[in-house]
């Protein structure tokens, strides 16, 4: 359903994208995620017809971003990262608008957005600029949908509310997948990467790699291990001294580290820690997540 190949887009002399490839299979939930500055919108405005790329070639359903620009705004719902819809008309009028600049209306697809906007209907007088994070969050999905389009771009559409409202936004577009929308996310959130059928992992404007999430958290190369105690501070400057040590990061109340050293063993890294005067040191094996996988990419990549 969507195609990217080789897409790069410079600022002056910052590189925001370089030679991004990776395609959308139909009905698919595919996520990019990577830190703020990363090159996520750059490629969703590409893909929405607002930026034109340096060099490369897009694909949205057979249609040229650059030449199917006006049929690819009628396949597409866009919702970018910043609440972009109507601030001084209520949620009803922003709604209709939307409805009619695409031809159509609440009533003919509102079995599409049933589910979402009965959430905020109860409010549907209220200016759009009043509603909660998460009220604003729906509307803007309500308003990409009304036109019942092949394919759904959200860019950061979880940032800035609360992990109930996130969750609920995400099971929002599960159910959308099964009314045969293709969707493409992004996010800076590691653990929304879980929830997604493919994930891109991006950073400096590049594909470091594309899988299941399954695949990527398989593929972690190092035994994890992580470690807690009393002082934390003094924890992590003792792993980094560690002489076999390859990454230390904090990670919750843990601090997730791997060795250079394969077979160093939990009872090895703890008598370490004591040794140097850590108390209460606790040191287990733990399964890598999608957070410990883009590290280490980032680390390999330096």
């Amino acid at each position: 359903m969507i195609e990217i190949n080789n897409i790069s887009k410079s600022y002056k002399q910052v590189q925001a994208l370089k030679n991004v490839s990776f395609n959308v299979n139909d009905n698919e939930l595919f996520g990019v995620i990577g830190p703020d500055g990363a090159g996520k919108t750059t490629l969703f405005r590409i893909l929405t017809t607002l930026l034109l790329s340096d060099s490369g070639t897009t694909r949205l359903n057979g249609y040229d971003p650059n030449k199917d620009y006006k049929k690819i705004r009628e396949i597409i719902g866009y919702m970018p990262g910043r609440f972009s819809l109507y601030q001084d008309l209520s949620v009803e009028e922003n709604l209709n608008f939307f409805a009619t600049v695409f031809n159509t209306t609440i009533d003919e697809n509102y079995d599409l957005i049933a589910d979402i906007y009965k959430q905020i209907e109860p409010f549907k007088k209220r200016l759009a600029g009043r509603l909660s994070g998460g009220m604003k969050q729906k509307l803007a999905l309500s308003c990409a949908l009304i036109h019942k389009p092949e394919i759904l771009i959200l860019d950061e559409p979880t940032t800035g509310v609360d992990a109930v409202s996130r969750m609920e936004f995400w099971q929002m577009l599960k159910r959308l997948q099964e009314k045969n929308i293709t969707i493409l996310v992004s996010t800076p959130y590691m653990d929304e990467a879980s929830l997604c059928d493919r994930v891109a992992l991006i950073q400096n404007g590049e594909i470091m790699d594309i899988n299941t999430p399954e695949g990527i958290t398989k593929s972690f190369p190092d035994t994890l291990f992580a470690v807690n105690g009393k002082n934390k501070f003094k924890l992590m400057q003792d792993l980094r001294s560690f002489e076999q040590a390859n990454s230390v990061f904090p990670f919750g109340e843990y601090v997730h580290f791997t060795s250079t050293n394969r077979d160093l063993k939990l009872d090895d890294l703890k008598n370490y820690l004591t040794n140097n005067g850590n108390e209460q040191v606790e040191v287990k094996i733990e399964n890598p997540n999608i957070e410990d996988c883009f590290m280490n990419l980032m680390e390999n990549e330096q």
